[in-house]
């Protein structure tokens, strides 16, 4: 069941990653959000109710709840005009959340793909907390580009190989996602950060101060 979750996830950050580069209407992409956020909170719940009390079950089903409240939390403030700072704010609490998570997969599941997809998502939503908590407008591009690739490097490839009973190899994979998410996100920087331009502290021409 987390698998089919995490299918629908890749196509979220894809669908929000086309909204950041202006390419999907916000109240499209709202009530998309709305739908994956409501799976993402009802499948943790269900995974819980019926992991027996299994704390390492629990654990793992805990973490798509982050994720869960995202979505319903950014379809709702699209829908209504919210700030973003909230969410941004809230962005910064699941990054640092999603670190721990990175190092139960590691240390606990010995989940080493997955380790580094947590990674993935926590340089993501420390993005987003960067973008919408603290307003850095020239970010948006680059980001919206990383949410959108991550829609399909964490969420619909390996939901796809899950299903399908292809995901193996789990050391090379988890090289293999780590060294293609720095070499891409890195690349990207040059050809999508857009860097604010100063403003000028000097008088208009006949004015009686700087522009503001």
């Amino acid at each position: 069941m987390g698998n089919v979750g995490l299918l629908f996830v890749g196509a979220v950050l894809f669908m929000n990653g086309l909204l950041l580069l202006g390419k999907v209407d916000a109240k499209a992409a709202a009530v998309f959000n709305l739908f994956i956020g409501a799976l993402q909170v009802l499948t943790p719940t269900y995974l819980i109710f019926t992991a027996n009390g299994d704390p390492m079950k629990i654990l793992a089903a805990s973490g798509i709840y982050l994720f869960g409240f995202t979505y319903l939390y950014v379809g709702i403030g699209l829908l209504t005009g919210l700030d973003s700072t909230g969410v941004g704010y809230y962005s910064l609490f699941v990054a640092v959340a999603a670190l721990g998570y990175s190092f139960v997969n590691f240390r606990l599941f010995k989940d080493y793909p997955f380790g580094v997809i947590w990674l993935y998502w926590a340089y993501l939503w420390f993005l987003f907390f960067l973008l919408l908590g603290l307003k850095k407008d020239d970010l948006k591009i680059y980001t919206g580009w990383v949410t959108a690739i991550e829609g399909w490097v964490t969420g619909a490839i390996p939901a796809g190989l899950l299903l399908s009973g292809y995901w193996k190899h789990p050391t090379e994979t988890a090289i293999a996602l780590a060294v293609f998410g720095v070499v891409v996100f890195v690349g990207l920087w040059p050809r999508t950060h857009r860097t604010p331009r100063p403003t000028s502290a000097a008088p208009r021409t006949g004015g009686v101060g700087a522009p503001t």
